[in-house]
């Protein structure tokens, strides 16, 4: 991993600032880029050692560079509003989405209606039908995120695609300990796509279809750190100031804004904005915790690999009943083999029988093999595990962490983000979006 820090600025020359951002990450950076455009002389604070947050890369002996989490942006993404210099350092991809389901095949993604619906004979179109009208007529009240995908796609549908299986893996928990209110935020793609009117129109229509209406990038191929210097230089010349490995320490109130202090000095400020995870600013405030906040740690497994792997696909979700095992991104398809080999990382999230690498990695070794994939020569190149890597959205979670965020507001702290405002943020396009309404950008 890459130290994207050559434009710090020395905090030592510059000890009072209008405000401070906790958080390198996408929505700390966007949040720097804001403040930065009203005036406001900004610092921002990190206690890891690169500007990025969770969006960090790992390079193996040959060479070969892999992340944590996503890889992919847009070039309509309002990011580049902020840092449209990025534009240039991006590579454009043709990414394709499958899935595993839980019938072992590789198909369509998030649903399939020849392979979910119409391979399901007629006895199961019947049990679909069926079950979606009971779904209507009987499950309007809903309590938790399986309700909500089940009043949709109705319950056997649910079970079959393997949509239920696929949202335990996801979220950590089970699909009924699931808070409603962010199955209706962030699982709105269920009634957009899965419901059975939508399924329909899909098998009836023409197949010729709109092109996309934006292209597909992928960060560089040496990894983040390239990309994120460039947003670094750009707010550097904006005036903002950086500190990396801050090990900060303590948040202290006082008369005229907060106390800041790290590793080897102390700033002042008149304003602090946290992207942090809440549970963090909590204790850098010396506030008693206001909220039962769990979160993922999520294991990235990185593998080259020589064979047949068995799909076509850059991108597959495990949508099947077993395997630890959520996502896995080929590589080697944006930026290329070596050697003849492939590339791809996997996403796990740690828990049940699975919380160490060796775990995940045998895991997953099974799982595909079981189901045709990867026949050939696999090695594992590399691992890494983050904790904290996103909110765990369980039943009154959000409740926890509004009252935790007021809490904060109420110090003084501006809280905000994926993990300040405990908001699931799946895109930079979303993130920067929030940020922006939250800091009253027009």
């Amino acid at each position: 991993m890459h130290d994207a820090s050559p434009q710090v600025v020395p905090v030592s020359k510059l000890p009072h600032f209008d405000a401070v951002v906790l958080g390198a990450g996408i929505s700390g950076l966007v949040a720097a880029s804001v403040l930065a455009e009203k005036g406001e002389r900004t610092l921002v604070i990190d206690d890891y050692g690169h500007v990025g947050g969770n969006h960090m890369d790992w390079t193996s002996h040959d060479g070969y560079t892999f992340d944590v989490g996503s890889l992919i942006f847009q070039d309509d993404s309002p990011l580049l509003r902020h840092f449209p210099e990025l534009l240039g350092h991006y590579l454009p991809i043709a990414p394709t989405w499958g899935r595993l389901n839980p019938q072992g095949k590789i198909t369509d993604y998030p649903i399939s209606v020849r392979d979910d619906i119409m391979a399901a004979g007629p006895v199961g179109l019947t049990r679909i039908a069926l079950s979606v009208l009971y779904a209507r007529l009987f499950c309007k009240r809903m309590a938790n995120a399986r309700d909500f995908a089940r009043y949709w796609i109705g319950d056997y549908l649910l079970k079959r695609s393997g949509l239920e299986t696929y949202m335990k893996r996801f979220y950590g928990i089970a699909p009924e300990q699931i808070d409603l209110d962010l199955a209706r935020k962030r699982m709105g793609w269920i009634s957009e796509h899965a419901s059975i009117g939508t399924l329909l129109r899909k098998l009836l229509r023409s197949r010729t279809a709109a092109g996309p209406v934006n292209c597909q990038l992928a960060r560089p191929k040496d990894g983040f750190a390239s990309l994120y210097d460039v947003a670094v230089e750009r707010l550097t010349k904006a005036g903002v100031s950086f500190r990396l490995s801050a090990g900060t320490q303590n948040i202290r109130k006082i008369d005229s804004g907060f106390e800041i202090t790290f590793d080897g000095g102390v700033v002042f400020t008149r304003r602090v904005i946290s992207t942090i995870p809440i549970p963090a600013a909590e204790r850098l405030c010396g506030m008693a915790s206001q909220s039962a906040l769990d979160t993922i740690t999520l294991i990235s497994l990185y593998f080259s690999f020589a064979g047949e792997r068995g799909f076509s696909q850059s991108i597959i979700y495990n949508f099947s009943h077993y395997g630890a095992w959520k996502r896995l991104t080929v590589y080697s398809d944006f930026y290329g083999r070596v050697n003849g080999r492939e590339y791809f990382a996997v996403e796990v999230i740690a828990g049940g029988d699975v919380r160490s690498v060796d775990q995940a990695k045998e895991d997953f070794r099974r799982h595909t093999q079981a189901n045709g994939l990867f026949t050939g020569e696999l090695t594992l190149e590399g691992s890494q595990v983050l904790e904290s890597a996103y909110p765990i959205y369980s039943k009154g979670a959000a409740q926890h962490a509004a009252q935790a965020i007021d809490a904060l507001r109420a110090f003084g702290i501006e809280s905000m983000g994926r993990q300040g405002g405990f908001n699931y943020q799946p895109t930079a396009r979303v993130s920067t979006i929030e940020v922006e309404a939250a800091l009253g950008r027009n």
